[in-house]
């Protein structure tokens, strides 16, 4: 079974992330950014750290089995805090997994409904449309998204 790891951004070699953030694979379900360079990523990973230290947020990178697989969080969100998972091709498989630990976290962190935003290039998710409290198309960055709203006390008593 595989073991994964969530670690804070300052234990990770910058280098290590950007082999995973700039995969076309994972970029085809991203908002349209440049891809990272040496700097862009260092600058990038430092606001990330800075965002794990708000309140109410946690964000950190994913490791699986030893292998930076990508990274997730916790964050602001226009709707109060959203959940983000971006993680390589080849882990997909370990999404459940990742989204379940990090609804332990929005419930550790004394949140009582968080956002799950989804970008128009992926499926809707009949099981996560069934639990959540309502589900919209939201428009963010000039994109289209399926915005899951979940209740976090729900989800956890599960």
């Amino acid at each position: 079974m595989a073991k994964i790891k969530f670690v804070s951004f300052n234990q990770v070699e910058p280098a290590d992330l950007l082999a995973v953030v700039n995969q076309t694979a994972l970029r085809t379900h991203l908002v349209e950014h440049d891809y990272f360079d040496s700097a862009s990523i260092n600058q990038w990973m430092i606001a990330k750290a800075k965002t794990d230290s708000i309140a109410g947020c946690r964000v950190r990178v994913v490791n699986i089995d030893g292998v930076i697989a990508g990274w997730c969080g916790v964050q602001p969100d226009d709707n109060g805090f959203e959940i983000a998972i971006v993680i390589s091709k080849e882990y997909w498989g370990f999404g459940i997994s990742i989204f379940n630990s990090m609804m332990g976290w929005a419930k550790e962190l004394g949140h009582k409904e968080v956002v799950f935003h989804l970008l128009e290039t992926r499926p809707e998710y009949k099981a996560l449309k069934r639990r959540a409290i309502k589900v919209q198309r939201t428009e963010l960055l000039d994109r289209s998204f399926t915005t899951y709203f979940i209740s976090v006390d729900k989800w956890c008593a599960k």
